[in-house]
């Protein structure tokens, strides 16, 4: 699977679990908080990060809508990557049939994704997946949450 295929076979995935893709991301948003999915291609390999980047609604006073900004940023106002047992659907140095990886790309957003943003939608489950250790929330996050 190229790169772009890969983009593709993503893209095909998120949309399946109600992601919208725009600036570059994939985007599911509630009242309180936006969540982006975001990959970023290594410099050091033939591999992507995926990038999973909450921001609460409110946060130091900000409103957040969807544009290139919040795909670009760094972190966001919470923030974590795919677990490590998932890193070689993102790997394609790892020889791995296309069927395959599609099939760990929607186990991913079944076991991981889709419960983290169960909870990442609101401000009150953002608290929790701090707390837990499940995203990193800088220190300013976590006192204005």
């Amino acid at each position: 699977m190229t790169s772009l295929e890969f983009k593709s076979t993503f893209d095909e995935v998120a949309k399946e679990h109600k992601f919208e893709k725009a600036h570059g991301g994939w985007f599911l948003e509630s009242p309180e908080c936006i969540v982006v999915l975001d990959l970023q291609k290594s410099n050091y390999g033939d591999h992507y990060e995926m990038n999973v980047k909450i921001y609460a609604q409110g946060m130091f006073g900000r409103t957040y809508a969807r544009c290139k900004d919040l795909v670009k940023q760094d972190i966001g106002n919470a923030f974590t990557r795919q677990p490590d047992e998932y890193r070689d659907v993102f790997d394609f140095s790892m020889l791995m049939d296309d069927n395959r990886r599609k099939h760990r790309l929607k186990e991913l957003f079944r076991v991981f994704i889709n419960p983290l943003t169960e909870k990442a939608l609101s401000r009150h489950g953002l608290k929790e997946l701090g707390a837990r250790g499940r995203v990193y929330l800088p220190p300013a996050v976590k006192a204005e949450l």
